[in-house]
């Protein structure tokens, strides 16, 4: 209680002009960053529950569920994007003291996000059948994939709900109670998949009724705690219409379009990737993901910090505080390399390992911890670009950072990762990505030096 009134002083010394000492900006960096790492920790551990559970039924049934997983990536992106529009306007207005703009803000994200999500859940069930043949992938394993990709889309209404109330929460200063429920989820995960998968023996589509049920029981105590108890967004402090609006929704508009042509150009990336991989046969498609999988052990942290940098950023430049927000943007990306740095030492250390809890295949292990070891050299990077681009969204820049991803993604890895690819096979593919995060974090550290990235917002 001690701690989360400290956080709270910290917080209202941001908004009521006072300064703060390098000291008390890391503290309140370390402070709203552990509960955000906590959160992305255990929807990564959820993720490798169902990879694990699933993963232990063969290649195939991975393989499966990694084919698809980049499309449900590029959906759950274009949520994000709508959410973000959103809660950086809310995290501005709470820096400037304004809770009940806030809250206004608060009733139309809801609105706007829930009807987005259920377009896209249709537009997910309606292309769910070919799918996995348009991504490449054989009879053996387009069954079972697209099944899982359409149960995960019918949850995604219930997915975006969850996700934009803890970036409400988040953007408030909150983070303690969407980690929380975040763990929370990732428990009932792991009880729902047993049941699901083992216990009643459904297998693939198993592990998407429990991931989906999971979200909903979640995203409702987040909506619960959010419209009910939190003390600066609580909807019932006051009568007001959720009924969007023209300023409002231009302006978020503005935030989330470039995020959302990002997430069609990065996330349709990652969807080449799956066609670039998907030849190599089912142990690379089945390595690739589960390495995937296993690195989201080591950038979590990463994105839990940026979600912090996002907030402090936010709230900083609705106070107007400009040289308070450069500096919380740099704290938190040097915070972030420096734990992602020592996280990749274990991963190339205990590369096989990480493996062998996702598989007992001795292939898939062997060629997995391969690549996990070559990813090892690229945290660095990645933990500068995801940290820095989130605190560009907090300032509200997102047109260039989002430009930089993309050229990055395409022009640095796509593009030679055909011809390594063929060459090297999955090996090829994984030393592409290593250079190219490596490369994008390098830029969006020159931009953070540079300064750009707050122009827009004083």
């Amino acid at each position: 209680m001690a701690k989360n009134k400290y956080k709270d002083i910290l917080l209202e010394r941001i908004r009521g002009g006072a300064p703060l000492t390098l000291g008390q900006q890391l503290t309140l960096s370390l402070m709203l960053s552990y509960p955000a790492i906590l959160a992305q920790l255990s929807s990564v551990m959820m993720q490798y529950i169902d990879t694990s559970m699933v993963g232990h039924l063969g290649p195939a049934a991975g393989a499966s569920i990694g084919l698809v997983s980049t499309c449900l990536w590029l959906m759950g992106g274009f949520g994000m994007a709508a959410t973000s529009g959103f809660s950086v306007q809310v995290a501005h207005h709470i820096g400037g003291n304004d809770f009940r703009g806030a809250r206004d803000i608060l009733r139309q994200a809801l609105v706007c996000v829930l009807a987005f999500s259920g377009v896209i859940a249709l537009a997910g069930v309606a292309v769910s059948g070919q799918l996995p043949y348009w991504l490449g992938g054989t009879d053996e394993i387009a069954a079972d994939a697209s099944r899982y990709f359409l149960i995960m889309s019918l949850f995604m209404p219930a997915m975006l709900m969850d996700w934009t109330c803890a970036a409400m929460l988040q953007a408030s200063g909150n983070m303690k109670v969407p980690s929380i429920l975040s763990i929370g989820m990732c428990l009932m995960d792991v009880a729902f998949n047993y049941l699901f998968i083992y216990k009643l023996e459904m297998g693939v589509v198993g592990a998407a009724i429990g991931s989906g049920l999971a979200e909903v029981i979640t995203g409702v105590l987040m909506f619960s705690f959010l419209a009910f108890r939190s003390p600066e967004l609580r909807l019932t402090q006051e009568r007001g219409s959720f009924r969007p609006t023209e300023p409002v929704i231009r302006k978020a508009l503005n935030i989330s379009g470039p995020m959302a042509l990002q997430n069609i150009l990065m996330r349709g990336g990652y969807i080449a990737a799956t066609v670039i991989v998907a030849p190599l046969g089912t142990i690379s498609i089945a390595a690739n993901s589960f390495a995937i999988t296993a690195e989201s052990l080591c950038y979590m942290p990463g994105a839990g910090i940026a979600d912090a940098a996002t907030t402090l950023v936010g709230q900083s430049i609705g106070a107007r505080r400009k040289e308070l927000a450069r500096r919380f943007a740099w704290i938190n990306t040097f915070m972030a390399m420096g734990i992602m740095g020592f996280l990749a030492i274990l991963m190339y250390i205990f590369a096989p390992q990480m493996m062998g809890l996702l598989s007992p295949d001795a292939e898939v292990i062997a060629l997995g911890a391969r690549v996990l070891r070559i990813e090892a050299f690229a945290e660095l990077g990645y933990a500068a670009a995801m940290v820095a681009y989130g605190a560009c969204v907090g300032a509200g820049d997102t047109k260039w950072p989002s430009v930089m991803n993309f050229g990055s993604m395409w022009v640095v890895r796509i593009i030679p990762a055909i011809f390594l690819t063929r060459a090297y096979g999955l090996v090829g593919f994984w030393i592409c990505m290593a250079v190219e995060l490596t490369f994008r974090g390098a830029i969006f550290l020159v931009r953070l030096y540079r300064g750009k990235w707050l122009k827009n917002a004083f």
